[in-house]
């Protein structure tokens, strides 16, 4: 299996970017994490979550590992490396909020994807996003942890646009760091040659809708032109929040 993988992040219309990114195709590992907190707080918190997930990833490999958590027997090894992966990096935010009082309350979404084979296996905590390109469709993978989602699934007959200036809009369920232990959302697909992933953040996703991320991810534009072309079309849509996109794509 061949990997073909590039990121972009732009700060917006904010004075830092408190989004960090992972592209590291040796391991199949790609994230997004997409901070929030107090004075660069935010910032901390997505850097810890991206790190702790890198090294738990890098550990995994060793047969000495040991599992914090346990291994679920319903989900392959690679299922389990990137869900324990998670809990690391949320007990690892949790750890340093407790250290520091400018640091209290901190955290980060997070979104990754761990690509063997011809599979990948995906997790998503908050608001952050993985979508699949393929075939000229593009399906969003992850679910967001939000208020907004919450109720979009209890009531079918609601819209989104139609919660668009709804107070509790940006409230977010759940996210990495906030709370003792999280139970990360764990998925697999298949993962065909030619088929594109994204990971990105809300800055992003809520600037773009998908059928203007479908056009640029089955562009003829070279995989490292992408993620920084969503960037600049998101930031050109409005975006004021960071903006940040991580492109895969699966070759022969």
């Amino acid at each position: 299996m061949q990997l073909s993988a590039y990121g972009a992040t732009h700060p917006g219309r904010r004075a830092s970017n408190e989004d960090s990114l992972l592209v590291e195709p040796s391991l199949g590992l790609f994230v997004v994490a997409d901070g929030m907190g107090g004075h660069k707080a935010g910032e901390v918190a997505s850097r810890i979550a991206v790190d702790a997930i890198r090294e738990f990833i890098e550990e995994s490999g060793s047969p000495d590992i040991t599992w914090p958590y346990g291994l679920d027997r319903e989900l392959s090894m690679d299922a389990n490396r990137l869900r324990t992966a998670v809990r690391v990096a949320n007990e690892r935010v949790l750890e340093a909020s407790e250290k520091r009082s400018d640091y209290t309350g901190m955290g980060t979404t997070v979104v990754a994807v761990l690509a063997a084979a011809d599979r990948l296996v995906f997790v998503g905590v908050g608001d952050s996003r993985v979508y699949l390109w393929k075939r000229g469709q593009v399906e969003q993978l992850t679910q967001d942890d939000s208020w907004v989602a919450t109720v979009l699934a209890r009531e079918p007959g609601m819209t989104e646009s139609a919660l668009a200036q709804h107070p509790m809009r940006h409230v977010l369920t759940s996210v990495v760091g906030a709370r003792a232990d999280t139970e990360p959302h764990v998925e697999e697909r298949p993962f065909a040659e030619g088929d594109v992933l994204l990971l990105c953040s809300d800055g992003l996703h809520g600037a773009l809708m998908p059928g203007d991320i479908a056009s640029v991810l089955g562009s003829d534009r070279s995989i490292a032109e992408i993620p920084q072309v969503l960037v600049e079309d998101a930031l050109a849509r409005g975006a004021s929040d960071n903006v940040t996109a991580v492109v895969i794509r699966r070759d022969a």
